[in-house]
Formats: C-alpha cells, structure tokens, sequence
C-alpha cells in the first residue's frame, strides 16, 4: 500500500482531503505496523517508517472515514524489566476518537498463557479486539455557544446515560440509554424544571467490561475502566461504530446547550482497563508499558495502584501528561463540553509518592488557554497513603466535598455534636477553602451520589443490601450514615413512610440553599431506590435504571420549588464567604451578615454549640450583606431569610427574632406540611421534629 511520509502531529488517525494521517508514540518500539481492517475482517499491515522524536507515521492516500485500524508494536518483551512489546497483539490506537466492536476476554489478549502467569503468549489477538475508527470531525454546530454559567448558580445533575434514560416512557424505545435519549425533550424538560444547570455525565469514555463480571452475568455499569480517553462510548450510541457515536454525542450536546444546560463528563484518567501484571494487552501495555504506567521501581514487572485498579496512570511521564492535555483539550475543542470531574483526582498529583499540589498536571492545566476556562471539579481523593485531600487542591479547581455529605448525614440522623460543623458546612466550609484564597463555590455540595445509596435509600436502609453483587456484600461502604426511620427497607407503616419522606425533603432542601454548588445524584427527586445496594456498579439492570412510571411527583415538585427560591434569591448564592461582622447599610440596627440563633430566638452560646444534646437551630442570612455585585456593577442585595432547623427527635418551639430581623416573615420552605403560611417576629410556633422551615421577610 502507498504511504506518504506524514506528520508526527497531531497524534492519532487525523482525516484529510485525500487520506488520512496515522502518528503514534512509543519510545520502547523497534518496528510499529499499522493494521488497516476491511469490512470482512481481512487485515493490511502498513510499516511506519517515518520517526520523530519517538513519533511513528505516515499519511495513507484514499483511507477515509470509518475505516478500521490498529496497531502492532514490535519491540523488547521483558515483563521483569517492565517491557511488555508483543506484534502478536493488535494494540487500539490511545488516540482513537471512536471504536468498532469489543474484546472478548480471550486467551490471545493475554501476553502469558492461563495458568503460567511467567510464560508467553503468541497467540494472536487481532480478532478478538475493538479496533480504533478514522472520525470525520465535521459537524453542523449551528452557532452553538456554551451557556457558561458561572459557578454560584450552578446546580449539577450527575447522571448515567442508560440509567437516567433506559426505562423513560416518552423516549422512543430504540433510543433509550443513548446520547440521543439525553437529548430528548422529554429529559431535557425534566431538568430544566428542577433548576439543573448543568449535567454531569458518568463516564463516557470508551471503556471495557470486566471479565470477571461477565462470569457473573454482570457487567461494568459505572464504567470507570477506560481504554479510550478520546472515543465516546460506542455502546451508548442508538446506532453504528464507524464513528456515528462521535456525532451523536454531539448532537447532544448541541441540544443541551440550546436549553441552557452544561455538560461535564467524569472521566477517569487515573488508571486505564489493562489492570494489574495479570491483565490483558490492548493498548498502552503494548506500546510503552513504562512510559503510560506507574511500574514498582525495584521490581517493574509490578504496577503501583493507588486506584484500587490494578494500575496508576504515569503522571511523571511528559507523554502520558500530553496524551491527558491532548485529551481534555479535544472534548472541549471538539465535543464543545463544558468541565470535567476527575475521578480519583489525587492520583494525578502523585509525581513521586505523596500528593503534591504543585504536581506537574496541575501545572499545565494552570497554564492551558482552553482547559483552564472551564469547570475543573476534584474528586479530592484515592485509595493510596495520604490519599483524602479535602480543601487542598489548587484555587482554581472545585472539588467534591465529602465532609459536607458525611456532615449533613449526621445531622438530620440526629448524631450529637454535629451543629457546629453542620454551621460550617452549610455556610460554605470556609475551613476548608477560605484560607487558600477560594470562594464558596469551591465546595461541590452533595448529599448522595453514584457511589453509595440514593437519597430514599439512605432513609430507608441502616445497613446495605449487596447481595446481587456477588460478593457476599462484603463491598461497598458499612459506614453509611443512614437511618431507616425505625423500619428496614420497605415498608407499609404510614409513621415511617411520612419519617422518610421528610428526610428527603429535609436533605434536598439543605443541599439546595446551602453555600457552594449543589449536585444532585440522579433520580433521587424521583424517589429511586436501589433496594439497599450500595455498589451497584456492576448492575446494568432494573435495579439501577430510573422507573419514570413510578416517580414521587411530591418530590419533584418541592425540588422544583427549592431550586427555583435559590435561583430567585442570591443570599443562597453567595461569591464570597459569610465574616459575621455588622452589616451599617440600610436603616435600623446593624446586623451580621449571618447569625446563628437558637430556638429561643437569642444568639447561640458557647455552651449551644458544645452541648452534645443541641439537634436546633436557626441560620439568619442578611440580605444586604452578600457583598456581592452584578455584571453592571450595582451592589447585590436580597430579603433576610431565616432557616430553621430541627433534626432532633421531639417537636420544638421556635421564637422568632425582633423586629430588627424582620417584621413579618412567608413561608417560603416547610418539609413538615404544617407551618402557618405567614409568621410575625417574636411568634412562637412548633417545628415538628426532624424537620426544616425557610422563612423570607415579606
């Protein structure tokens, strides 16, 4: 086949006018062959012979788009050593922007045969692997602008493509659990009535099913096993792998945009699907297994794993940091996404053992003219020492904030000695943040998420419920923070029943109006339960899908109704964090921004907060202290507002505060269903147990 000498950049399969270019990296190769694939299966090896600093191409006259292809890397195979080059593996292209078909778990893509982990294995595996698709990147954007919403009025919805979609009735069926049904009007109306702003798409990435779930009958759900870091996942497209997944994507996105609606995808860049020493060969093992993974220094045929995967991604390495910028870059570029929520964040910031702040990726992304101008959000954590990083990531990222979902947990489960740090976390955590120069919006403010129980779950269940796992439900986490309202699981008693759907609203309505971002796990304005299972990362079933027909429509309407207070009102939206100091603005009595009360309507003591037995309270919020100025400069201000909280286990008398707080307060918030609509300062009323009220100054 004629083959013109090439380019070595960009990387990967780039289409032009009369072919295409081909440019792959490995520093370990002595011959790469790339393997061009017909329709029947009939393989056509091409020599690269062009080298660039470790860049291997050529450009190939009359291949267009949708051709099928590969590569075979020959070159040293000592595992000892780290070296794992083997032709006999057909290798997908790290660079692929979209996938045909997927591997099989044979015994060819293993590089040692079952049994002998110490042998090797020549079987060849060509047939048995997904290949790497040439991508024509036109696309009709129709003027498509990203919404750029700034962070303060952000809400995040994060959602499963399948599971948010899969069982939706007004969905035509051969698109449900595709990008195309995330598109639909039907969910895009969904989210836009409860005030989301912003999806946060489950990986979707290329990735790869486990063998050892399939034996099970399971499979991969989640999807935090990546192959391919520039292909959206083909099984998520209603039709086609030649590359018709790429423009579906965008099509979704597309219409998202045109609701006013982000995009942020979770994307795992911290470990890839070829596991540990005993994985299989499909890509980066093959082509440079030390340049793209973390190996044990003295004993290399091991992987260091601080993602409880198998493998860690090579972050020293300048090659593995460029194919994560090549990465980012092209689905904002490209996909025209709006952020990304790095999975097991922490990982990317260990250059040597410890996490470092000032790792070289954070660096980059600091320095990047695209990536840096949109939403970076940290999970701050990882399965290795030291690995729980909570507050510390560079200013300019957001991070999920974990002490907030175990912090709000313990309180409205009435744990003691929980409403000081319930104070903190509602107004912000600028424990966390504030010292580091950062906003409130820093902190990503969940209660529940794809990782744990759904939101109904977690006050119906004490402990979880894993069996169909597998596992003996030895996984998940036991410590969950929940509390089943008296009854475990389901149940018929009308007293639990109301307990819980309380607690729902109690929880919804705190992460709502509380400061920083608020992210919503899918599904839980709807009631979803999994039935106690906590893991169910393996569950491509019922268990997991959304069931719209059975959707708490209560719920969703009092989602709808909290997030449009917080939307209406910018005390819930706070960019700068509360310094309880006198506010002199306006007439009358001066007063902090915020002030914590208790129930008898005098500032809280120093024994209010320390006392183990204090489950009330009530938040002040002054609305002429937001500090805070819109984007013709005229200064923010708002009505006070009063939150009061009553997680204890007994009903509780409020006093409301004088008049220099506000003379008549509506009821903007109540859970219990039975406040009066209006309250006058000084008023006394009953919050009924485990309950919360919101109170605007009329």
């Amino acid at each position: 086949m004629e083959t013109w000498p090439g380019s070595p950049f960009p990387l990967g399969a780039t289409l032009r006018h009369d072919g295409t270019n081909f440019a792959i990296f490995s520093e370990v190769a002595e011959k790469i062959e790339l393997c061009l694939f017909d329709e029947d299966g009939t393989e056509t090896r091409v020599p690269l012979v062009e080298v660039d600093a470790y860049i291997w191409h050529a450009f190939v006259p009359g291949i267009g788009a949708g051709q099928r292809y590969g590569y075979r890397v020959h070159g040293p195979y000592d595992p000892a050593q780290g070296q794992r080059a083997n032709p006999n593996k057909l290798l997908l292209d790290p660079y692929a922007k979209a996938t045909s078909g997927d591997i099989d778990w044979d015994q060819s893509l293993f590089g040692y045969t079952f049994g002998d982990p110490d042998s090797r294995n020549d079987e060849d595996s060509a047939s048995h692997m997904m290949l790497g698709v040439v991508v024509d990147s036109d696309f009709d954007w129709s003027g498509d602008e990203r919404p750029r919403i700034p962070y303060n009025r952000t809400v995040i919805y994060e959602a499963h493509v399948k599971g948010l979609t899969q069982l939706h009735p007004d969905v035509p069926e051969h698109q449900r659990g595709t990008y195309s049904a995330v598109a639909h009007p039907s969910v895009i109306n969904h989210l836009k009535r409860i005030g989301v702003t912003a999806i946060e798409l489950m990986p979707v990435h290329q990735f790869v099913n486990d063998s050892t779930l399939q034996d099970k009958g399971l499979s991969n759900y989640w999807g935090y096993n990546t192959i391919g870091f520039f292909a959206p996942h083909a099984g998520y497209a209603s039709g086609g792998d030649r590359g018709e997944q790429v423009d579906e994507f965008k099509s979704m996105v597309r219409a998202l945009h045109e609701a006013g609606i982000e995009v942020i995808l979770d994307v795992v860049y911290n470990h890839t699907a070829e596991g540990n020493h005993l994985g299989p060969t499909l890509s980066f093992r093959g082509i440079d297994n030390a340049a793209y993974y973390r190996l044990v220094e003295d004993d290399p045929q091991f992987y260091m794993d601080y993602t409880g995967t198998g493998n860690s991604l090579n972050v020293r390495h300048p090659h593995s940091l460029q194919l994560i910028m090549d990465s980012l870059r092209y689905w904002v570029t490209e996909m025209h996404v709006d952020g990304f929520r790095f999975d097991l964040a922490a990982t990317l910031a260990r250059e040597f053992y410890e996490v470092d702040r000032l790792a070289t990726f954070f660096e980059l992304v600091q320095q990047d003219p695209i990536v840096s101008q949109v939403k970076l959000i940290a999970e701050p954590w990882d399965v290795g020492p030291g690995g729980y990083q909570v507050g510390n990531f560079p200013p300019q990222w957001t991070e999920w904030n974990g002490k907030y979902r175990d912090t709000v947990r313990d309180f409205w489960r009435g744990e003691p000695s929980t409403i000081g740090e319930f104070a903190e976390r509602l107004s912000g955590s600028a424990d966390l943040y504030e010292g580091e120069g950062r906003r409130p919006v820093a902190s990503i403010n969940f209660v529940t998420a794809h990782d744990g129980f759904t939101l109904r779950d977690l006050v119906s269940y004490n402990e979880k419920h894993n069996e169909a796992n597998g596992e003996d439900s030895q996984d998940g986490e036991s410590h969950n923070r929940s509390w089943n309202g008296g009854v475990e699981g389901e149940t018929d008693d009308a007293t639990v029943l109301a307990i819980r759907a309380r607690q729902q609203r109690n929880f919804l309505a705190t992460l709502l109006l509380s400061q920083g971002v608020p992210m919503i796990a899918h599904g839980d304005e709807l009631g979803r339960t999994q039935l106690g299972n906590n893991n169910t990362y393996a569950q491509d079933s019922e268990l997991t899908w959304i069931h719209w027909d059975d959707a708490d429509q209560g719920l969703i309407e009092f989602t709808a109704a909290v997030a449009a207070l917080r939307d209406e009102h910018p005390t819930f939206r706070r960019i700068r964090f509360f310094n309880g100091r006198p506010v002199t603005r306006g007439v009358g009595e001066p007063l902090p921004d915020i002030e914590w009360l208790a129930p008898d309507g005098n500032a809280m003591s120093e024994e209010d907060w320390d006392a183990d037995f204090v489950k009330a309270a009530t938040a002040f919020l002054n609305g002429q202290g937001i500090r805070g100025r819109d984007a013709r400069g005229r200064r923010i201000t708002d009505d006070n507002v009063l939150l009061l909280f009553n997680a204890a286990e007994v009903d509780v008398d409020f006093t409301l505060p004088g008049e220099e707080y506000g003379g008549r307060w509506s009821v903007a918030v109540d859970t219990s269903g039975a406040a009066p609509a209006e309250l006058r300062a000084g008023e006394t009323l009953s919050v009924m147990s485990r309950s919360l009220l919101v109170l605007v100054a009329a």
